[in-house]
């Protein structure tokens, strides 16, 4: 019995088997096998300037109000989600360099704006993104940062749920629709791995013969073992 057991006949050996299966499944479709690749969206990302730089808004643009002196970032970008990883406007939020030619008047407020059209990656096709503009809008006291916007960059769309969609008329069409695919290096079919991002063909063939492979091994084992 005991020369069977280090033969590979016993239960040692079973868990061994089983033990070496699981760590060549490991192997073959990695620990991030079968996970969904989230959808990448182009919108007008919302920004707001300071002496620290660009700030994520979350605040939708008709709701904001900013004060005389703000800078408001506008930038196009293709991204999972909004915050820390969207790419920020490039120019920086210099309100008196923007507004130096504007001069302040009784009952407004002069708020800089900074559109950065994003790059032709982020273009939709057949599109190419406008060069990054800085504006000085000078607009009632009361005024939002929709009306802001309105004021220097027309012609703007928003879709039917008030989303801003377009912003100096780019894009043409779309509003934050997901693009799939993210920024898969491998083509679809090819050796690098499948368009979704999961196992290619090749590796589940492989794995289901080694399930098949340790199976076999497993139920030849308790056949031996009931004798």
């Amino acid at each position: 019995m005991t020369v069977r057991a280090a033969a590979g006949t016993g239960p040692a050996a079973t868990a061994a088997v089983l033990g070496l299966l699981g760590a060549v499944l490991v192997a073959l479709l990695g620990p991030g096998a079968g996970v969904a690749r989230a959808a990448d969206y182009r919108y007008w990302s919302f920004w707001k300037g300071g002496a620290d730089g660009w700030a994520y808004q979350q605040a939708a643009p008709t709701g904001n109000v900013p004060a005389d002196g703000a800078v408001d970032g506008w930038r196009f970008v293709l991204s999972p989600d909004g915050g820390q990883h969207t790419p920020r406007p490039a120019q920086a939020p210099d309100f008196a360099a923007i507004c130096a030619d504007t001069a302040p008047a009784a009952g407004h407020k002069r708020v800089a704006v900074v559109l950065d059209f994003g790059t032709a990656q982020d273009a939709p096709s057949g599109e190419q993104p406008p060069a990054a503009k800085a504006l000085c809008a000078s607009v009632p006291t009361a005024a939002s940062s929709a009306e802001v916007l309105a004021a220097v960059a027309p012609p703007l769309r928003y879709d039917s749920s008030g989303l801003l969609c377009a912003i100096a008329g780019y894009p043409r069409a779309g509003c934050g629709e997901a693009v799939s695919g993210g920024n898969s290096s491998a083509a679809p079919g090819s050796s690098g791995g499948s368009a979704g991002g999961g196992p290619t063909l090749g590796l589940v063939a492989g794995a289901g013969a080694v399930v098949l492979l340790g199976a076999g091994a497993f139920w030849q084992n308790r056949r031996r073992r009931g004798r």
